[in-house]
């Protein structure tokens, strides 16, 4: 007896409307020449797909008073994802209008406003029992290694050994987002650590092997490692694997690190984007006071 197969979100919206097939193609070469992710490509294909299957046409064909009522169904959603399904299906269908040349049908979807949610951070405390908490020496690695240089997942996964450089002390990350290099200094206690589990697992090409088809970890693989660890923590705060790049940032600021080379080692391509750290940094209380009193060394007292 012939198993049954069951046909992926796209796959259905291609049996249900055939001309999706040319649509999902050119959104394809789109994000491939706008040098995009591949995450983002499935992320936008895939809410085109839904919108087909609901609709059962392609979503050029469909009414602005159609459109509106759909969106109005996934925003009053009371489920938790519902929101985020509303965010991305919006962003999906002003990525295709635009795609297409339709204009005015992407400037008539709703506008979203932005969160204001400042990132969660981990004091140190919690940051040594995170990195204590796995049983498996790679897996403190990588949690480890994360926050030690402030690497987004999909940069851990695509770490080559010979990224790791341990006689110049850095890290070469490479065509990571936007399509940019960067360098970051290489800690001195993660060096001891990356030496003991190279020695003991052996990796081939990739710093951390996994099951992907190219011999890779993945981005799934590293978050299952932050959940699995977080639960044999006493952590209760909301945190994720991209927590650890976050609090690496804002630990740096509470250092005396300036904003612009902060920007350089998260690889972020506009200041704006680093600015948040500042709200998240916790910054010893320097009393207001006249830079000519620090001028000629140390600051002149107030008399009484």
């Amino acid at each position: 007896m012939r198993k049954k197969t069951t046909l992926t979100i796209v796959e259905r919206a291609l049996v249900l409307v055939p001309e999706f097939k040319a649509r999902a193609l050119k959104m394809e070469h789109q994000v491939v020449l706008r040098g995009q992710s591949q995450s983002t490509l499935n992320n936008y294909i895939r809410r085109i797909a839904l919108f087909v299957i609901h609709f059962k046409q392609l979503p050029e064909d469909v009414t602005e008073d159609e459109i509106n009522e759909y969106l109005v169904a996934l925003a009053r959603d009371v489920k938790a994802p519902s929101r985020s399904s509303f965010k991305h299906m919006v962003y999906g269908l002003r990525y295709y209008y635009r795609l297409l040349g339709m204009n005015k049908k992407a400037i008539a979807l709703p506008s979203l406003k932005q969160e204001s949610k400042l990132p969660v951070v981990l004091n140190r405390q919690e940051l040594k029992m995170l990195f204590s908490a796995p049983t498996l020496l790679k897996h403190r690695i990588i949690l480890t290694l994360i926050y030690s240089a402030g690497l987004r997942g999909q940069e851990v996964i695509n770490l080559k050994i010979s990224d790791i450089d341990f006689e110049r002390m850095v890290i070469h990350i490479r065509q990571s987002k936007y399509k940019k290099d960067r360098i970051v200094p290489l800690s001195a206690i993660m060096v001891i650590g990356l030496k003991k589990y190279l020695r003991a697992e052996n990796p081939h090409v990739w710093l951390f092997n996994g099951k992907e088809a190219d011999g890779r970890y993945s981005v799934k693989g590293l978050s299952w490692v932050m959940r699995e660890s977080l639960k044999k923590t006493t952590i209760s705060k909301n945190v994720n694997l991209h927590s650890l790049r976050h609090t690496y940032a804002t630990h740096l600021l509470e250092q005396g690190l300036n904003i612009v080379t902060l920007q350089e080692l998260l690889g972020h391509a506009d200041i704006t984007t680093t600015m948040i750290y500042l709200h998240t940094a916790q910054y010893q209380h320097i009393t207001p006071h006249s830079p000519l009193d620090t001028l000629y060394g140390k600051a002149i007292q107030k008399q009484a």
